[in-house]
């Protein structure tokens, strides 16, 4: 694999680039659950977390287009989540939001080699996050590690939006030949950063089969090869 030369700035997708989103996505679900079997165990046994997520998303896909903070969508996934029961109490609702925001930011994991990688590259290149989430860097331990965060909620266009990156590469103050992104979607990362015009690693940790006909030039299986790459 081709060494990648000229740049100046690199992007980091989060979710499922820097930590497990799913996996703390499930574990605070539980949690909100477990809460809500002691406030209303009626509406607990009519549910489970396939069917918060399956919710959850049908609200996103309500709110998509706008700029609007991931934590209403959550907040209004619950709500609706004890409508779809026929127990609806706003009250609940805004408690078991709280309880899974403790959850999901408080108890991230990053992956094994995130901080060493990140560590390594901040003395040589200018850092930032480019997210569809909401996890600021300061909830997940890496407050000291980017010089810029740009998330689609705060600007109403989502990855694979060319937009997205394009605001980021003016954040950072570079060309399109200095700035690289590095996630692990095809189709947000990788497409969104050709779309963009600027280089791209898939960060590919499952080692899966890409069958979605976008070719990329480079590709890892750990963050800790990207070092090798540059």
């Amino acid at each position: 694999m081709n060494k990648i030369s000229g740049i100046q700035v690199i992007s980091f997708d989060g979710d499922g680039t820097l930590w497990d989103f799913e996996k703390v996505m499930q574990h605070s679900l539980h949690f909100v659950l477990c809460e809500l079997e002691q406030a209303d165990p009626k509406a607990a046994a009519m549910l489970n977390i396939e069917k918060m997520v399956k919710i959850r998303n049908r609200v996103a896909d309500e709110f998509k287009g706008r700029a609007t903070n991931l934590e209403v969508i959550r907040l209004e996934a619950f709500r609706q989540t004890l409508q779809d029961v026929g127990r609806p109490n706003n009250a609940l609702a805004s408690h078991l939001n709280q309880v899974y925001l403790k959850h999901r930011f408080e108890d991230i994991e990053l992956y094994d080699d995130v901080l060493t990688t990140l560590e390594t590259l901040k003395a040589r290149y200018a850092l930032g996050l480019l997210s569809n989430g909401n996890t600021y860097p300061e909830r997940c331990g890496l407050e000291e590690m980017f010089q810029f965060v740009v998330f689609s909620q705060n600007y109403g266009v989502e990855k694979p939006d060319s937009k997205l990156f394009q605001i980021a590469r003016e954040k950072a103050g570079c060309s399109e030949h200095e700035f690289l992104h590095v996630g692990d979607s095809l189709q947000n990362d990788v497409m969104g950063a050709i779309n963009a015009g600027i280089k791209c690693v898939w960060l590919n940790r499952e080692r899966v089969e890409n069958t979605s006909g976008i070719k990329m030039e480079y590709e890892i299986h750990s963050l800790s090869e990207l070092k090798e790459l540059l």
